[in-house]
């Protein structure tokens, strides 16, 4: 069985204060996008566990990764049988894009349609959530408002059908973990619900991801491309999450040849 993990970006991004677990409640909009990565499950034959990946090299031993990860979260509490992963890699890490997040959300998802264990979408966002914050997101998959960790939801109207969307890659990796400890957890001036009504032309100078402030400061390339992509006629353009790819919405498909040279871009019509 096979399924298409997808990525997200950010619209918005506030990180709101620091919680006594550690982690930090933010407020941000997810919208998910149609860049995938592939994952299979099949059962094992030899009743043993493997896990093995193509594509873009995923940092790390392959019993750490959070499609193994969801596997053993659910095989005790099902007492399911070994399995064998294949999982693609396509979508770039440590991009801000959650292509982890999804990779795991899907598994458990994918094991859920395999075993035919009847979990509904609440169960399966508890298992999420176990695995990270932005995993449970991707059971979902649609436009939500997410706060507190940015595992809890809220529904959205917002749509950017009809816009492209070209998503920039400089090839860096950005630490979750070291962009949080740069900022400065505040309550927004101005609520991203609200914010979210407003035509998208009029979010340049009011939708802020926190994170791009410290992130740019320590890589001032990703913010040139930033500014690159409104010259280019973007609508609208961010870092996504806590970087590096960087995202411009656009009204058509922009003429961009040779303006991201040496860095990787994707186009893609939402």
């Amino acid at each position: 069985m096979i399924l298409f993990p997808n990525c997200k970006i950010n619209l918005g991004l506030h990180v709101v204060s620091k919680r006594t677990d550690g982690f930090h409640n933010i407020e941000t909009i997810f919208y998910p996008v149609p860049f995938y990565d592939a994952l299979e499950i099949i059962r094992a034959s030899d009743d043993v566990f493997d896990f093995h990946a193509t594509g873009l090299a995923i940092p790390g031993e392959n019993g750490h990764n959070l499609c193994a990860r969801a596997f053993k979260l659910l095989q005790p509490a099902f007492k399911l049988p070994m399995v064998k992963m294949h999982l693609h890699k396509v979508i770039p890490m440590g991009a801000g894009l959650g292509g982890g997040s999804s990779d795991g959300a899907f598994t458990l998802k994918l094991l859920n349609q395999l075993f035919d264990l009847g979990q509904d979408k609440e169960q399966l966002m508890f298992f999420a959530r176990e695995l990270g914050s932005d995993c449970s997101f991707f059971i979902e998959n649609r436009p939500l408002f997410a706060y507190e960790r940015g595992d809890r939801f809220e529904s959205t109207q917002i749509d950017l059908s009809g816009l492209t969307l070209l998503l920039v890659f400089p090839g860096l990796h950005v630490s979750t973990a070291e962009a949080y400890s740069e900022v400065v957890p505040v309550k927004p001036e101005k609520s991203l619900k609200e914010l979210m009504k407003l035509p998208v032309e009029q979010w340049k100078d009011l939708l802020v991801n926190d994170f791009e402030r410290p992130v740019f400061k320590k890589r001032p390339v990703i913010g040139e491309i930033k500014q690159k992509l409104y010259d280019a006629g973007a609508l609208y353009a961010s870092m996504s999450g806590s970087g590096s790819a960087v995202y411009g919405l656009f009204s058509r498909t922009p003429a961009v040849k040779n303006v991201f040279t040496g860095f990787q871009t994707f186009v893609f019509q939402l």
